[in-house]
């Protein structure tokens, strides 16, 4: 598919656009409200601790903290009553996701295009929304704002679908993004501030080239602005050292973590991280920080992140270095190579090139497992590779840095541990958090489906494919309704939702939608167009 290319004149007018953008407010909700946030978030005044944290004020956020002080020791004071006063909830009801009976669910994909779409001008006053000059696709359910690697996947289907124009606004939200604030948060809200998520605008500036959105030339300097961000301090590091999201290996190599700025409980999550931090040893701030690490990985959460002998309490996700997150950051510095060849900056393109290769090659070093023929996650702390598989084995596929014999190896230990009946599993223990057995999550099945088909494993490529477009058409013709994820292990009566986690299984659902649409699209292509190999 093509579209037209952005001329000179539209990022003129865009520009223009994003100038207009009103002043964010960067307070956090527990900054803005302090001890009202505690007394509202441990009073569960509302049954989801991110209901609060998305409310829009009635009026001045200062206002109503004095009201609040100057109330609270009065006799019969309610505090919900107080909260509903002052507060407007903004949590969409749960039924605009359900699909008319007569559509298809190609159809039903196309409509709820619609219905996840944002407009800049709904965004409430003085909220935590971050505001953003473009429309935007949210996944849905209580995920009512952009969210960083969940919009990649969902511009997939948008191709799909012919939405050209969300992307290009999606793009260029992006963009404000990383210029505004150095990074492209977790989402668009005040509390997601401290932390991003896996950095997926390099593969975002592939796609908006190959369906003539725009050249992926202009977003170069906003590549090695997100770069700066996830390298900071790197160059000071002496072995061993880590800092922020950078690790020195004893070899000399540099890899990445996740990390959050913040060591408090996460705002949307307060009563959850409150309660996993009371069943832990550890200093509480020290979990917090974990569990916001996590949150930044997007498998929030995990055994992956956790003591294999332990619950969530023991999580220490800033211990661990992943495969997927230095996949994603090798094909940032093989991009930035790429286009600053482009632009004609010789110096440039030939330091990144470097760089990809050497982290290449210390992904090979302390990531690839012989013995198990798959890519790891290594743990610092114990100084040696995690022992079980998780399905971000097949990043390094999917951004093409795995050699042959390692991509045969990988297709093996894909079908013999992580194959289930409903598609790729996403690890091999089922620990009661969501990112585990028996889910399955739609960008894992489009990583590992990509990754496969590019390296000549069509045959497991399309079995998955297979699995996976049969799980999400099952559970649809039952509910009427895609979801955030699927138990891959299908009962008798059909695939159905999955569960685990800190919240109900939600609707809508951005990527399911984005993935799913994009592998019908497709047709029965043993290799899903990608940026880069399509017609």
């Amino acid at each position: 598919m093509s579209g037209k290319r952005t001329e000179p004149r539209d990022v003129e007018r865009n520009a223009a656009k994003v100038a207009t953008v009103a002043q964010p407010d960067t307070l956090t909700p527990a900054d803005r409200y302090q001890e009202l946030f505690v007394a509202v978030q441990s009073g569960r005044v509302f049954p989801d601790s991110k209901i609060f944290v998305d409310c829009a004020p009635l009026q001045d956020p200062e206002d109503i903290l004095d009201a609040y002080r100057a109330r609270k020791s009065a006799p019969g004071f309610d505090l919900a009553a107080f909260v509903h006063a002052h507060f407007r909830p903004e949590h969409p009801p749960t039924g605009r996701y359900v699909s008319d009976p007569e559509r298809t669910l190609a159809e039903h994909i196309d409509y709820l295009w619609g219905v996840l779409t944002r407009q800049p001008r709904e965004h409430p006053v003085r909220s935590s929304l971050l505001p953003l000059p473009n429309p935007y696709v949210v996944p849905g359910g209580r995920f009512g704002e952009m969210y960083y690697w969940d919009s990649y996947f969902a511009m997939l289907g948008l191709a799909g679908s012919g939405r050209l124009d969300l992307m290009r606004s999606m793009a260029d939200n992006f963009a404000y993004l990383i210029d505004t604030y150095g990074h492209v948060p977790n989402g668009n809200r005040s509390y997601y501030l401290s932390r991003s998520q896996p950095p997926v605008f390099a593969l975002m500036t592939e796609l908006f080239e190959a369906h003539g959105i725009c050249h992926a030339l202009r977003y170069l300097p906003r590549l090695r602005k997100e770069y700066a961000f996830w390298m900071e301090g790197a160059d000071e590091l002496r072995r061993n050292e880590m800092h922020r999201h950078c690790v020195r290996m004893d070899d000399g190599a540099l890899l990445n973590r996740y990390w959050d700025d913040r060591d408090t409980p996460r705002e949307e999550s307060y009563r959850e991280d409150v309660g996993t931090a009371a069943q832990g040893r550890r200093p509480v701030h020290e979990v917090y920080r974990e569990l916001r690490a996590g949150a930044a990985s997007g498998w929030d959460f995990s055994s992956r992140w956790c003591d294999d002998d332990g619950g969530l309490a023991t999580i220490r996700t800033t211990s661990i270095l992943p495969v997927d997150l230095n996949s994603f950051l090798h094909k940032l510095e093989a991009q930035i190579s790429q286009l600053a060849a482009a632009g004609g900056d010789d110096a440039s393109a030939f330091e990144f090139s470097r760089r990809a290769d050497a982290r290449r090659r210390a992904i090979d070093r302390w990531m690839w497992s012989e013995a198990a023929g798959a890519y790891l996650d290594y743990d610092c702390r114990q100084g040696r590779q995690r022992e079980r598989l998780f399905a971000s084995t097949a990043t390094p596929l999917f951004v093409g840095i795995a050699g042959p014999s390692q991509a045969r190896r990988v297709a093996e230990a894909v079908r013999s541990r992580l194959l289930e009946d409903g598609g790729v599993g996403t690890s091999e223990r089922a620990s009661g958090e969501q990112w585990d057995q028996p889910n399955g999550w739609a960008p894992l099945q489009w990583m590992t489906i990509c990754g496969l088909a590019d390296y000549g494993e069509g045959l497991l490529s399309r079995e998955i494919r297979r699995r996976w477009l049969t799980t999400v058409s099952s559970h649809f013709r039952r509910e009427r309704k895609l979801v955030e994820k699927y138990a891959l292990q299908l009962p008798p009566e059909g695939a159905h939702g999955g569960g685990g986690g800190e919240y109900p299984l939600q609707d809508g659902f951005g990527w399911t939608n984005g993935v799913t649409g994009r592998l019908r699209h497709d047709g029965a292509h043993p290799a899903v167009a990608r940026p880069g190999t399509e017609s």
